[in-house]
């Protein structure tokens, strides 16, 4: 007989498929194909984080990738960072204008604060914007009370709105922290898209209580940090990575008739470098240059979402 008691042995999502009730379990050869207007078979989407790290940060419920790292005042990384917004964006802005790319730049809004004119920048060159949170060291996560996160997420988008006159109806957590309420409260802050999660290869409906958002997945294994910094590997073994995955997603999707998705962050302060940014655009060009892929925004995606 077992002295641990009866609660020990129960759990509400013990059932098939995955242990929450915001999309079912469905194997990816199994679904409808998905397609794009204009045929293609592979998107490249790029999203580009523009972030602000605060000097003297909390580290609360955990430090960001990227934060402090060394004792107050941190002047080495806090200007790394800084350098991304002041000189490796505009880098990244001149890369996509030739190679003909829509990114999506993801804003926090201590960023559209402090660089209001980088936030118009970016949307005069045409590309997309999405909230990206306050700051790096405004994390979300189950410990914060209704009415703090609720006051994260509205000071994003008010700050956003008022900085370029475009208020966001897409989101990307900073370091993509969520609590179990975040994507419920996003929902009824009218965020219509997220992308959070890196659940799968195309985009899903995702079930809350205050409404459906579209999850737009978005890798986190190649991701620049992640490879670059957190894998400390040289730039033509992730731009092999990124060819890799190309072909391997193509020929998927040749077999299933169906898209595939190649999304890629890159972040300012790592991939904006000049040691870097060719590398950048070479993989990118590479990746275009491929037959049936083309570069993708969130509309195209959400919009391609079966109902």
């Amino acid at each position: 007989m077992s002295i641990l008691p009866d609660s020990y042995f129960t759990y509400a999502k013990r059932h098939a498929g995955p242990d929450h009730d915001h999309y079912p379990a469905s194997p990816i050869i199994d679904r409808a194909p998905i397609t794009l207007p204009g045929g293609s078979s592979l998107g490249l989407w790029v999203v580009v984080p523009l972030e602000f790290f605060p000097l003297n940060p909390s580290g609360q419920p955990f430090k960001a990738p990227g934060a402090m790292q060394t004792p107050y005042p941190d002047l080495r990384h806090y200007t790394t960072r800084d350098y991304g917004n002041r000189v490796g964006a505009y880098r990244l802005l001149k890369l996509f204008g030739k190679l003909g790319l829509r990114a999506t730049f993801a804003v926090q809004g201590a960023v559209a604060d402090r660089y209001p004119e980088l936030v118009r920048d970016v949307l005069s060159d045409g590309h997309d914007i999405c909230a990206h949170g306050w700051d790096t060291d405004s994390l979300h996560h189950s410990g914060l009370s209704a009415e703090v996160e609720d006051g994260y997420i509205t000071r994003t988008l008010d700050t956003i709105q008022t900085a370029c006159g475009y208020r966001p109806d897409g989101w990307l957590s900073p370091a993509r922290a969520e609590g179990f309420a975040t994507p419920a409260r996003l929902a009824a802050n009218g965020i219509n898209w997220f992308a959070d999660w890196a659940h799968d290869d195309l985009p899903t409906r995702f079930r809350t209580e205050a409404g459906d958002l579209a999850a737009l997945p978005l890798s986190n294994e190649l991701d620049d940090w992640q490879i670059l910094i957190n894998y400390t590997r040289p730039e033509h073994e992730w731009a092999a990575q990124v060819a890799d995955a190309a072909d391997w997603l193509l020929d998927e999707a040749g077999r299933f008739n169906s898209l595939r998705l190649l999304t890629l962050t890159v972040r300012p302060y790592v991939s904006g470098l000049p040691y870097r940014v060719k590398a950048l655009g070479d993989s990118l060009k590479g990746v275009l240059d491929r037959a049936r892929a083309a570069g993708v925004t969130p509309r195209d995606l959400t919009r391609a979402l079966p109902a």
